[in-house]
């Protein structure tokens, strides 16, 4: 019969299914942070329980750091209580139960979704789970990879397993070739905006095409990183050479190693007449540069179209764009271009890797944030993407334009930091979520891509990007 790649994945990790068709699947790999952690170590502990496999387990502070710490720094110097206490907590139960940690004074220390690749923890093949619901990320290399609440971590940190229950399988293919200017964070944006939240719900969503084949591993990982937002708790892409030649040189496997494991990772791709339960086609030369307008990441628009009126909604959708409309400020707006901007972010598990700060550089090399924007800010994913960043003199660039340039973390993702808007700024950030509050109390979000940002930090406003 033919099958999946989730299917295969789900196979090789099924350990039982039972009487109410609810599984239990093996995890390979479990990475921890800060927030979702000290009471699914506090749980150990009241059951007096151990990890059943300590080296399954990697661990890093993200969510909460600061990240203009500069290079002396520890995490009894974070200002924010409750901050602090989850940072040194996860420190304690890193130490206490032998779990290898990158913590807050480590080069190797980022976002957990950007230092796993990079660090060759996460390979083709393999279960991982994490307390953010952004690990579907890791999808990108051909894993089935989802968030997990804190009583799951508990649970996989316990057991070495999961329980839950089979997904539907969904595929998008997306083929042609892009005009210039339009990224992998636009085409995710175009697909949220084409079947909405709740469009992948239930669903295993497998990303294909000419287009997807033709990707970067860090343009991949941008796709399945907001699989979540098109609703499905995981987002994967089979593996290929591009895939393989990243795994090699990330990883710590020896030639041979190398060699018998991608034998098997060559495999890990949909059988040619698999079943999905559903499937979309599109055509990536049609889509221009996405911004989201409202507080939704469906609610995105060309960077060049009207906003929404209530003539272009079916009449159950009118309070919801009402809202969305004035708690964004869009009231006396007909077109995103006509907005002037307060804050830039460049950042994120969705846009913090190598490739998105080379984006944002190419468009801002020589010239200087307007004197419109408020604060710029480039947070780099992780220790190793600044370093690389600044060998190549990324960080100059930015610097000289008038950007801030700082260290690893979520900044201004989800402001749980420092990094966060005062009431009613506007920003643009390459994060992932546009949520009422999710960057600061009464903050207005706006999704686009590095590039996008970055000329908006350098005039103040949304520009044709071929302009």
């Amino acid at each position: 019969m033919p099958l999946t790649l989730y299917d295969k994945l789900w196979n090789e990790h099924l350990v039982q299914t039972d009487d109410t068709n609810e599984s239990l699947i093996y995890i390979d790999r479990h990475y921890l942070h800060e927030v979702t952690s000290p009471q699914a170590f506090e749980g150990l502990r009241h059951k007096n329980l151990k990890p059943w496999r300590l080296d399954a387990n990697i661990a890093t502070p993200d969510h909460n750091v600061p990240t203009d710490r500069g290079n002396e720094f520890d995490a009894a110097s974070i200002k924010d209580e409750v901050a602090k206490i989850q940072v040194v907590e996860l420190d304690k139960n890193c130490n206490s139960f032998g779990i290898h940690q990158f913590d807050i004074t480590s080069n190797k220390q980022g976002i957990v979704h950007v230092i796993g690749p990079e660090l060759g923890y996460t390979l083709p093949g393999m279960t991982i789970v994490c307390g953010d619901s952004h690990t579907s990320t890791h999808g990108a290399f051909g894993c089935l990879a989802m968030g997990i609440g804190t009583s799951e971590v508990e649970h996989v940190l316990a057991t070495q397993c999961l329980k839950i229950t089979k997904l539907k399988n969904m595929q998008v293919n997306f083929n042609g070739i892009p005009q210039r200017g339009v990224t992998s964070k636009d085409i995710v944006l175009h697909l949220i905006k084409l079947i909405g939240t709740a469009g992948g719900t239930g669903h295993a969503i497998e990303f294909s095409g000419s287009y997807i084949s033709s990707l970067s591993m860090e343009s991949r990982m941008t796709i399945c990183n907001m699989a979540i937002e098109a609703g499905a708790k995981v987002g994967l892409i089979e593996v290929d050479s591009t895939t393989l030649d990243y795994v090699k040189h990330h990883s710590n496997l020896s030639d041979s190693m190398f060699h018998q494991a991608s034998e098997y990772w060559k495999t890990l791709k949909s059988d040619l007449d698999a079943n999905f339960d559903k499937t979309i086609n599109i055509d990536v030369s049609e889509i221009k540069p996405q911004i989201t307008w409202g507080t939704s990441p469906e609610m995105t628009i060309d960077f060049d179209a009207n906003i929404p009126t209530q003539e272009d909604v079916d009449e159950a959708s009118h309070e919801n764009l009402l809202l969305a409309k004035t708690y964004m400020g869009l009231d006396d707006s007909k077109t995103l271009q006509d907005l002037s901007f307060d804050r830039v972010f460049i950042g994120s598990c969705t846009n913090s890797r190598i490739e998105d700060l080379r984006d944002a550089a190419s468009v801002i090399n020589g010239k200087q944030v307007s004197e419109d924007i408020t604060e710029a800010i480039v947070v780099p994913g992780s220790g190793m993407v600044k370093a690389q960043a600044e060998a190549e003199g990324l960080d100059k660039i930015f610097i000289n334009a008038g950007f801030l340039w700082r260290d690893p973390g979520c900044s201004m993702c989800l402001g749980m930091n420092p990094d966060q808007l005062q009431p009613y700024e506007r920003c643009a950030s390459t994060s992932n979520r546009n949520f009422e509050g999710r960057q600061g109390n009464l903050g207005r979000t706006h999704l686009m891509s590095p590039l996008m940002a970055a000329l908006t930090a350098i005039n103040g406003k949304i520009i044709d990007p071929l302009s």
